[in-house]
């Protein structure tokens, strides 16, 4: 496994070697490219990364928290994992650290702990992604894709706590 990555390399220089293309043209054309990408992609990050401060700072956060708890209860999540449920889909490191408050009040081999580990693991954070997705389109039309996400993160979710409960 180790060898793999220089392998690709030397096939890539090799094919070029044989097509005749300039490798150094062909390398510095792409990175200008990425340039450009993460320039443009460079807004759409920040908004979601004030989307997640503006979240949290509201109250929105805690409100949705409270309101939720209970319905999830009553599809079999965990009352605890609401707040991981809800922060998600907007930010990766923000629900680490609640995965990581679970597991140390819980611990490890608890039932809810387990629970949020499955569930952190089978979701994605759905606007971080749909934003790096997205940004190089100049259409920009994410109602429907960020839909489907989240039903599909919410499904995953539940479906995640119901074969812990069974396994």
């Amino acid at each position: 496994m180790a060898l793999i990555i220089p392998i690709i390399f030397i096939a890539v220089i090799a094919c070029a070697a044989v097509k005749r293309v300039n490798v150094y043209s062909g390398f510095t054309r792409g990175v200008e490219g990425a340039f450009k990408f993460v320039l443009s992609l460079l807004p759409c990050l920040a908004a979601v990364f004030m989307m997640c401060a503006l979240f949290e700072a509201s109250g929105l956060s805690a409100m949705l928290i409270k309101l939720l708890s209970p319905v999830f209860n009553f599809l079999g999540v965990p009352a605890e994992l609401t707040k991981l449920i809800l922060i998600k889909p907007l930010s990766g490191s923000g629900s680490l650290a609640y995965l990581t408050e679970i597991i140390t009040t819980y611990g490890a081999d608890s039932y809810v702990a387990r629970c949020a580990c499955v569930c952190y693991g089978s979701s994605e954070t759905v606007f971080y992604v749909s934003a790096v997705y997205f940004a190089g389109l100049k259409t920009k039309k994410l109602a429907r894709p960020i839909a489907i996400s989240l039903f599909a993160s919410l499904l995953s979710t539940l479906l995640a706590c119901l074969l812990c409960r069974i396994i």
